[in-house]
């Protein structure tokens, strides 16, 4: 039997005569877009996105049967834009807030961080004992980061904005900046890939205003069962303890 195209019409769904004709023509579905940016979670090593968040991604993808995805690093900036303006991307780790709340689809929690300022240890004339002594000096940041945006609220005017962590702590380093604020898994971990003692660093004030639950998001055109099969898949891996130990490294 010769099956016309009004054939093949009525012995489908809609769904499936869809599908069946995308594959005819050739036309593959989106690769999903993972972005993140180089911090204590994720990095760049040999030319592959590592780190405890990315391992937890890759479990998560894995998990969710999504093997059409591409990983890179970018400016913080870059890969938020990316995620709020693109459809199907998936971003990490981001500070989930009130101001970000209706901009993505959130996933799931990978942990907890609260922020601390930090000067150069032998910086004896810097004491900071609220956040309005801060404000005193300069403060490193990055671009359309959760800490900027919460600075700029509280009426910081002293910031010098950086494209990415490393760059940040360079300029606390350099003298650029007198304080910086970030936790200290991250602190520890830039040092140490900087090459420097994190003993040169000193946590003066903590930010318990700025303490914060890190996500992994979806832009809001993610296709919906791809929504639901990464959902599915982190609550999951979270239940049974595969995101704790990971993020515990």
């Amino acid at each position: 039997m010769r099956l016309t195209r009004h054939s093949l019409k009525q012995g489908l769904s809609p769904l499936s005569a869809t599908l069946l004709m995308l594959a005819c023509l050739g036309i593959e579905a989106e690769p999903l877009q993972v972005v993140t940016e180089d911090s204590s979670y994720s990095a760049l090593r040999d030319g592959k996105v590592v780190g405890s968040a990315s391992e937890v991604v890759e479990k998560v993808l894995s998990r969710a049967g999504v093997s059409d995805y591409r990983m890179a690093l970018y400016p913080w900036a870059r890969a938020y834009d990316i995620a709020r303006l693109e459809s199907n991307v998936m971003i990490y780790p981001i500070v989930r807030s009130s101001e970000r709340e209706s901009l993505f689809i959130w996933v799931g929690e990978l942990e907890s961080a609260t922020p601390k300022f930090y000067k150069l240890h032998d910086r004896h004339d810097i004491v900071i004992n609220d956040l309005g002594d801060a404000r005193n000096f300069t403060v490193g940041v990055i671009r359309d980061d959760a800490r900027q945006e919460y600075l700029k609220e509280q009426g910081f005017s002293k910031m010098v904005v950086s494209a990415n962590n490393l760059d940040n702590l360079r300029k606390l380093l350099n003298g650029q900046v007198a304080l910086v604020p970030m936790p200290e898994r991250e602190a520890r971990v830039q040092c140490a890939q900087l090459h420097i003692d994190f003993g040169q660093l000193e946590s003066v004030y903590t930010v318990d205003e700025l303490s914060s639950e890190l996500y992994v998001a979806l832009s809001l055109k993610t296709p919906p069962d791809t929504v639901q099969r990464i959902t599915t898949a982190f609550t999951q891996l979270k239940e049974d303890g595969t995101v704790a130990n990971a993020m515990a490294q």
